[in-house]
């Protein structure tokens, strides 16, 4: 079973059904805050030095009331606690979880003028609720929390985050743990999430019951590609043709021709302007070429049919040029059915202006520039809101999608979330990498293959390449680590 993600609603609506069923609201905060305190003694006892002083970082809800009880039963541990806190709200199960500490003599300040170091900060300021951007007040609360020293630790969500798009609200507190509760939320694994939560760890408590609706799967790290058969040859592995090249840009094609050979491809051509041959045959010259300009539209229809997946628009250009050459080559691509089509770059900013619905074997993978392009909408208005981002391109266009970024999100029948990549990642030609990928991978299995093991397995070569450090990492350096993911994957099935 994947892993589930959740909107916020959902995971609120979850609640209320269950204590609707007569379970009690205080009954679960001591739940959840016990098996908070376990993990937390666990994580404590196995630091060096040992962890021994802590502060509770308390708000005004049921999330501040989760943070009460933990530091009722970090307490009980032994740990030396603190709690620093806004004025406390109206709900009861707040003021049960306030006596518990009071009983217990734990010191309760009502502000955040800390003096002194702890080992720990936990902070229980916001919950799931929060959907507003935060006063200069508050903003203050949790920039004070970043400025502290010692491991820091989020009950649920870091607080002012948006639980669903990943969004600071317009500003979250960065943790090194995040330990969520019921259940995984979106907010913590794509937009700007992944910054501030840290590793990441369920809390279960409450049984999933019928009515529970995820909005999306997190992508499996572990990927099963299909054994080689003993007898196959170049033609048994698809023919990849790759299709842009400027005359400024040939740097594109050759990334995306290089990792559709690193990948598997058993043969590749590339269609780009001549004055790149050259270059390309001194580096691969197992790479087939095709001077763009020179091929008529009867020569096109003749090499797609010889082919079995396309990757078009990188390096194309966005002049007069581009454009005549995207208006030759995108219908034929787009009605000759049993292609495997990536769209990437440039293919993209010319098909914003295309009214045209796209097959399932059409992959697009547009950066959050590129799809703000395609929705005719701002850059921000997609960073806001990334998964309706998504949903909107599939609605406008069909196809399957990639809207990359960290947590990049994978739509095909459902919307999955990669949690593998690292910030090195973010330099040109990875997005090259990705499209040749792609073409590769489907021109050899096909259905048997879903896009998002493929993006999930070209954030795992990104993530074996950054071993050696993320700063200075280039997309050129790719081939390599995507050679070794697709040979190292879990393997076993013969096809």
């Amino acid at each position: 079973m994947h892993q589930q993600v959740y909107h916020s609603r959902e995971i609120q609506a979850w609640e209320a059904r269950w204590f609707a069923q007569q379970n009690s609201v205080f009954g679960l905060m001591q739940q959840v805050a016990w098996s908070i305190a376990q993990r937390l003694n666990i994580l404590f006892q196995q630091a060096s030095p040992q962890i021994t002083t802590v502060a509770l970082w308390c708000g005004a809800g049921n999330n501040a009331g989760d943070g009460y009880c933990v530091a009722h039963y970090l307490h009980q541990y032994g740990y030396q606690v603190e709690i620093f806190a806004t004025e406390a709200g109206h709900s009861q199960q707040l003021k049960a979880a306030i006596e518990l500490v009071q009983k217990d003599k734990i010191k309760i300040h009502p502000h955040f003028n800390i003096e002194k170091r702890f080992d720990c900060h936990i902070d229980a300021l916001f919950g799931i609720g929060l959907n507003r951007d935060l006063d200069d007040a508050l903003q203050a609360i949790l920039q004070h929390y970043n400025a502290q020293s010692g491991l820091k630790v989020a009950i649920d969500i870091p607080s002012g985050l948006n639980a669903n798009t990943g969004q600071p609200l317009p500003v979250a507190v960065k943790v090194d743990q995040t330990l969520t509760v019921l259940g995984l939320k979106a907010g913590l694994f794509t937009g700007q999430g992944r910054e501030y939560a840290g590793q990441i760890e369920l809390i279960s408590i409450v049984p999933i019951d019928p009515q529970l609706k995820s909005v999306a799967q997190l992508s499996p790290t572990q990927i099963q590609l299909p054994q080689r058969q003993a007898f196959g040859h170049k033609g048994s592995y698809g023919h990849v043709l790759v299709v842009g090249g400027h005359a400024e840009m040939g740097g594109a094609v050759m990334l995306a021709a290089e990792s559709a050979f690193s990948a598997g491809a058993g043969k590749v051509t590339v269609v780009c302007h001549a004055k790149h041959h050259t270059a390309i045959l001194a580096r691969s010259p197992n790479i087939m070429l095709r001077d763009i300009n020179a091929l008529t539209d009867v020569d096109i229809q003749n090499l797609l049919s010889h082919v079995d997946a396309v990757s078009f628009g990188m390096g194309l250009g966005r002049d007069a040029w581009a454009k005549q050459q995207f208006s030759k080559w995108f219908s034929p691509i787009h009605l000759t059915p049993q292609l495997q089509v990536v769209l990437d770059a440039d293919a993209l900013w010319f098909l914003a202006e295309q009214a045209v619905q796209l097959n399932q074997r059409t992959y697009l993978t547009p950066h959050p520039g590129e799809a703000a392009k395609l929705l005719n909408c701002s850059v921000a208005e997609i960073e806001n809101d990334r998964i309706a981002a998504i949903q909107k391109l599939q609605q406008k266009y069909s196809g399957q999608w990639v809207l990359k970024g960290s947590g990049s999100l994978i739509l095909e029948k459902h919307l999955w979330i990669c949690t593998a990549g690292n910030a090195g990642m973010g330099t040109g030609g990875m997005g090259d990498v990705l499209a040749g990928m792609i073409a590769s991978l489907k021109a050899q299995f096909d259905e048997n293959i879903h896009l998002h093991e493929i993006v999930t397995l070209h954030a795992l070569a990104g993530d074996r390449l950054a071993k050696n450090g993320m700063r200075g990492l280039q997309a050129q350096q790719m081939s390599d680590a995507v050679y070794y993911v697709v040979n190292h994957s879990l393997s076993g099935v013969s096809m």
